[in-house]
């Protein structure tokens, strides 16, 4: 008896990580990029089903598009039109005052389960042009999952991923673009919103003891292993250009929390130049993140962006 709790014991001490390696390294469990008939939108005011156009397949901005909005959703019908709200507002503004800036605004909904489609869908039929999508994905793909079908989806010369809940004032673009076009070079330029000037505000401080410690605990783990010196890799609201959503995306991994930290891992080994700007931003109720099971995910997930790209097992694509 003793003799099989010892075998049991030394199979179990030897089996956990095998099976670990396992799963940070060899498992494969991504979705296929698109399901059967997926990637399309309706033309309301045609009637018409159309095939989204490929990123990957055009180099250049489609209809003269200058900047493309991507609005992963989940459930989001109560967060989702205080935000529509407000970026259609602005962008209908800025639109005016410089004839050449043009929009669109693609919302993914991420398989949602309450009446997500039919909101945006009710945006689309109030707009006089037909500058918002809808891409309805028919499983979840997670939130990095759908950023990336959002973003392969795009037209415009710019890609600018923001959140449903609007967290971050979408009037801070302004920022981020000007320091766009202070550090592009060669088309290629990412400039990320950053909260980590509230670090020591009340924001932060009002937030449980466990939570604090799983955002630094998180934080240094990213520094140590996949992306140094982004202070926030986090904020849901990012510019890329054309030519490096182009170089990114497709390789696109990670579909969860922590697709952010494989955007910046890979930026940072293309050489692409990153800047971080301070935003406007404001915890919103509703939130799907459950911080400690997702911290697990996420630290998982880093792990394998790390170690997987380091044996070759996952390697850039190029165009």
């Amino acid at each position: 008896m003793i003799d099989l709790f010892i075998n049991i014991a030394s199979f179990t001490i030897y089996s956990i990580p095998v099976l670990l390696s396992y799963y940070l390294l060899l498992l494969h469990d991504e979705s296929p990029l698109w399901l059967e008939k997926e990637n399309v939108y309706i033309d309301v005011k045609e009637g018409e089903q159309h095939q989204f156009p490929s990123l990957v397949d055009n180099k250049n901005p489609i209809d003269n598009i200058y900047l493309s909005v991507i609005v992963p959703a989940y459930n989001e019908q109560i967060r989702l039109p205080s935000m529509l709200d407000d970026t259609i507002k602005f962008l209908n503004e800025k639109s005016k005052k410089d004839l050449k800036f043009s929009y669109e605004i693609i919302i993914i909904d991420d398989g949602s389960k309450d009446s997500t489609a039919k909101l945006v869908t009710s945006y689309i039929e109030k707009q006089p042009s037909s500058n918002i999508r809808l891409l309805k994905l028919k499983q979840n793909r997670g939130k990095g999952g759908a950023v990336k079908r959002g973003i392969l989806c795009s037209r415009g010369k710019y890609c600018l991923m923001v959140d449903a809940d609007g967290a971050t004032e979408f009037k801070d673009f302004n920022r981020v673009e000007d320091i766009m076009h202070k550090i592009e070079k060669n088309d290629l330029g990412i400039v990320c919103g950053s909260r980590s000037h509230l670090v020591d505000s009340d924001l932060v401080a009002k937030r449980s003891f466990l939570r604090n410690i799983l955002m630094y605990g998180f934080h240094i783990f990213v520094q140590t292993l996949c992306v140094k010196g982004i202070k926030d890799t986090q904020c849901g609201f990012k510019l890329f250009t054309r030519e490096t959503a182009r170089r990114i995306f497709p390789t696109l991994h990670i579909e969860r929390w922590a697709f952010d930290v494989e955007i910046l891992y890979l930026a940072q080994k293309l050489n692409i130049p990153i800047a971080e700007v301070a935003v406007n931003w404001t915890e919103i109720d509703g939130s799907k993140l459950d911080p400690f099971s997702s911290s697990i995910q996420m630290a998982k997930d880093i792990v394998r962006i790390r170690f997987r790209y380091l044996l070759g097992i996952w390697k850039i694509k190029s165009l």
